[in-house]
């Protein structure tokens, strides 16, 4: 693994200072925050921190803290009806209990509270898993796929190949055969911006290719969002 670098000792000092308790003991946002800078601290004394460690700490100083998103990519334009063009767009950081191992992020639609993006610190990277329930908490049918990192990638950018585990899911789904090659990503700036990315090549099974991308500000956070369903 790389070495922890200057840079990012800096990093983990401002996150650290940023994260800290406020006087108000029952504020859960300090409260998370807080837990996860210390389960950082620990991460960082072992020196040994390499760019998916980094992601998950720019990612874990924003614990408990919910932003809103606006699409800045959704193309090929198609005449269906969009799931999520003029709904309201956010995502709320949590599952903050163990930081430095796994975080949990709601990606609310509107009304629809179905998605949980887990992010999971892995032997040789970062895995990506999209968490799908049913209103009533239960699985749907369409559940956990994503990839794992196969590249080191950087503290801001982190880029998840679809795993055989969802191409065999995709393959079994009729008219989910277009997303076996899919690639998503996710890149953070601490305090400016948060980047969700979904990405197919054009091939045969898909001529026009696809990219949807969703950013949020992180600059203004906003109303802490109903808990995701199933959780």
């Amino acid at each position: 693994m790389n070495r922890l670098t200057i840079p990012l000792t800096t990093a983990l000092a401002l996150a650290l200072a940023a994260c800290a308790p406020s006087t108000d003991d029952t504020d859960p946002v300090a409260e998370a925050q807080a837990e996860a800078a210390a389960a950082v601290a620990a991460a960082a004394a072992e020196d040994t921190f390499a760019p998916a460690d980094e992601f998950l700490v720019r990612l874990a100083e924003h614990c408990g803290q919910a932003f809103a998103g606006r699409i800045i990519a959704n193309e090929p334009a198609t005449d269906e009806p969009d799931a999520f063009e003029g709904q309201d767009l956010v995502m709320h950081v949590r599952g903050c209990d163990d930081p430095t191992r796994e975080l949990q992020v709601p990606f609310h639609v509107g009304d629809n509270h179905s998605r949980t993006w887990i992010l999971t610190r892995t032997d040789d990277g970062l895995r990506l898993k999209h968490d799908h329930r049913l209103e009533d908490g239960s699985d749907d049918p369409t559940t956990m796929y994503g990839g794992d990192t196969v590249e080191p990638g950087t503290a801001q950018r982190q880029v998840f190949p679809v795993d055989q585990e969802s191409i065999d899911m995709f393959n079994a789904r009729d008219g989910l055969s277009v997303s076996t090659t899919n690639a998503w990503a996710m890149e953070i700036e601490p305090g400016q911006r948060f980047l969700y990315e979904l990405a197919r090549p054009a091939d045969e099974l898909n001529p026009e290719g696809r990219l949807f991308q969703v950013e949020f500000d992180l600059t203004q956070p906003v109303e802490t969002p109903p808990t995701p369903w199933g959780y």
